[in-house]
């Protein structure tokens, strides 16, 4: 057999699969882990245990797969949560947690210090990107500020999908996509790294070299090998972030082309012909040189269906969510007049608020678990309508919605998203995610698969098509003004934090 093994590390949970030349997944495997809040606003994973324990975990169970052999593996891509930071030694061993993506909103103080010192139109200008809780280049800074022991011994600053490879191969690479994330230290316009805005952040010989995602990052070690089971020699490639490699999965190509990603978060990238400069968004050259992305993110989703179970269905065990989206599904559009605010860790896109609180209002003594959840995923759509607004806004509408992840299977909360942004959304058959899009990324790698091949791979399954309650536009408008209403309040407890 000749196969591709792509593997993703998420927030939550690392998926990995084999998949033949054909598009079929031969094996399939998946390993639990969790995201550690050791304050409010911070979120961290441990390099090790979390990322390289998964990846190597995953390489063994899917070639344990009876009639599978290493050497029938021909490229191997991996994906990862991000973007990241993770400081590391000279000898590459993580000196901290990995401070995840924009769900951590440590270096609000960098942001504004930045900002105040560049100009945050110049940012914008040179870094495709305002700064924000997305950023790396703050969080590196906020490392320098609060940590200079560990900075003075930083040989490498790495994201998630970095330090995978660098593990497998040896060689500190990152791609383009990835490294527009590290404002304000790439320069989108030159596709170079940048010392031009802040050069006393970080050396840029701290930070890995950059290439393409299909681009081959090196081969497998002896040692890595020895670790994942995987073949020594056996070619790598520079990976992306998981996002990415989720809208290759379902066929994201073309111009207008979107996807949704229900995942621990909702992630949105769309590929356009031109850069999107606007400071609500963000912006990264794509996976493949001469098109571009324009990308948003809710700060909280899945995490926050996993925290409403969690806290108010614990006693369900594995039957929770089908129960809770039953329960939603008997509750009337709207949840009888109740409003959820999902800012339960502040905000990202487009409002970029780290202050941000969740809220449920209209409660009234007549409300049931079924109206909270349903109110949950409504306002995740309303959330989800929001960037969909600011997209039309900035001249990027979407032409086609690919939607994919775990998510997927809940059909209130799929309906929800395309009733308030009055947007219909593709399913295709494998709902995977990103292992499958680092599979097909590594056959396009070798030269076993073109682009448009995923479009036989992942063929269309079914559609969601929009059919809003009569009062969903007025439900909209004041989940809007809700926000703005409470916003001084919110603020002045999270200084209070």
């Amino acid at each position: 057999m000749s196969l591709t093994l792509g593997i993703d590390i998420g927030t939550f949970e690392s998926k990995g699969v084999l998949v033949d030349a054909d598009g079929a997944v031969v094996a399939e495997a998946r390993r639990p882990h969790r995201m550690l809040v050791p304050r409010p606003g911070w979120a961290e994973h441990r390099a090790d245990e979390d990322w390289w324990g998964d990846f190597a975990h995953i390489c063994r169970a899917l070639l344990a797969t009876p009639g599978v052999a290493p050497g029938d593996v021909s490229a191997v891509a991996a994906s990862a949560i991000g973007p990241c930071m993770l400081p590391v030694d000279s000898d590459g061993h993580p000196l901290m947690n990995g401070v995840l993506y924009g769900v951590d909103t440590r270096a609000s103080a960098e942001i504004a210090e930045l900002n105040r010192q560049i100009g945050e139109d110049r940012i914008l200008a040179t870094c495709g990107n305002a700064l924000t809780s997305q950023s790396v280049g703050p969080k590196i800074l906020w490392l320098k500020h609060n940590h200079p022991d560990l900075y003075a011994r930083t040989a490498k600053v790495l994201t998630s999908t970095s330090y995978i490879v660098w593990k497998l191969t040896g060689d500190y690479v990152i791609d383009h996509y990835t490294a527009a994330n590290f404002s304000p230290l790439y320069d989108v316009n030159r596709l170079r790294w940048t010392q031009d805005l802040a050069p006393h952040i970080l050396p840029l010989d701290r930070l890995p070299r950059l290439a393409w995602s299909t681009d081959i990052a090196g081969t497998v070690t002896a040692e890595a090998a020895a670790e994942t089971g995987l073949l020594e020699g056996t070619p790598v490639t520079v990976g992306t972030i998981d996002a990415a490699a989720e809208a290759v999965s379902v066929g994201v190509q073309e111009p207008g082309e979107m996807m949704m990603m229900y995942g621990s978060t909702i992630f949105i990238i769309q590929v356009t012909a031109e850069p999107v400069r606007d400071a609500r968004l963000w912006y990264a050259p794509w996976l493949f040189p001469g098109r571009h992305a324009s990308m948003a993110g809710l700060a909280t989703s899945g995490t926050l269906t996993h925290w409403f179970r969690d806290t108010f269905a614990r006693e369900l065990d594995e039957t929770a969510f089908a129960t809770l989206t039953a329960e939603a599904a008997a509750s009337p559009k709207g949840a009888r007049g109740l409003l959820c605010l999902p800012y339960f860790s502040g905000e990202r896109t487009p409002i970029h608020d780290p202050l941000a609180k969740g809220a449920f209002f209209g409660l009234d003594l007549t409300h049931g678990r079924g109206d909270l959840y349903r109110a949950v995923l409504e306002g995740i759509g309303c959330g989800t309508a929001h960037v969909l607004e600011t997209c039309r806004s900035v001249g990027a509408p979407p032409e086609r919605i690919f939607a994919v992840g775990g998510g997927t299977q809940n059909p209130v909360w799929m309906q929800a998203t395309s009733d308030f942004g009055n947007v219909g959304q593709v399913v295709r058959k494998r709902t995977t995610g990103a292992s499958y899009g680092d599979a097909f990324l590594a056959a396009v790698a070798t030269g076993s698969a073109s682009p448009g091949d995923i479009q036989v791979w992942n063929p269309v399954a079914r559609l969601v098509t929009p059919d809003p309650a009569p009062g969903a536009g007025a439900q909209y408008r004041l989940w809007k003004a809700l926000y703005l209403s409470t916003r001084d309040i919110a603020h002045e407890l999270g200084r209070g934090q």
